[in-house]
């Protein structure tokens, strides 16, 4: 997540309390592009996305009530023309951030190369 004015990218608390990346799931029918931007509008209240680029997918597990779940994330660089934030219930916080500043806020360290290939496009785009 990005926004050209702000010259900033977006990062979510989520709901165990750690700075991350916006992500969800894939809801029938949806292509995992159509579910980015909905999870990202769900979780933050921007309305005005546009997916700009795949960034790439993260494979885990993780334990939900004592059962160890595989999950695959796709992760798009995803630009916001609105800036306002209002995030919902399932996350903590939300925050635009320099891109330097976001790499050295995300907690994932799975994500971390994912986001400094964002950043790296980021400013790409900026430097345009």
């Amino acid at each position: 997540m990005f926004n050209r004015e702000l010259g900033k990218v977006l990062l979510i608390r989520d709901s165990y309390g750690r700075w991350a990346l916006p992500k969800g799931r894939i809801e029938k029918g949806e292509s995992s592009e159509q579910a980015a931007l909905r999870e990202i509008s769900e979780e933050t209240g921007l309305k005005q996305l546009t997916a700009v680029a795949k960034l790439g997918q993260l494979k885990y597990f993780f334990n939900l009530r004592g059962e160890n779940i595989f999950k695959i994330v796709v992760f798009f660089l995803v630009e916001a023309k609105d800036t306002e934030l209002k995030h919902e219930w399932e996350i903590k916080d939300a925050k635009w951030l320099k891109p330097d500043e976001a790499l050295e806020t995300i907690e994932y360290a799975n994500s971390k190369a994912l986001m400094k290939k964002a950043v790296a496009r980021v400013r790409a785009i900026l430097a345009d």
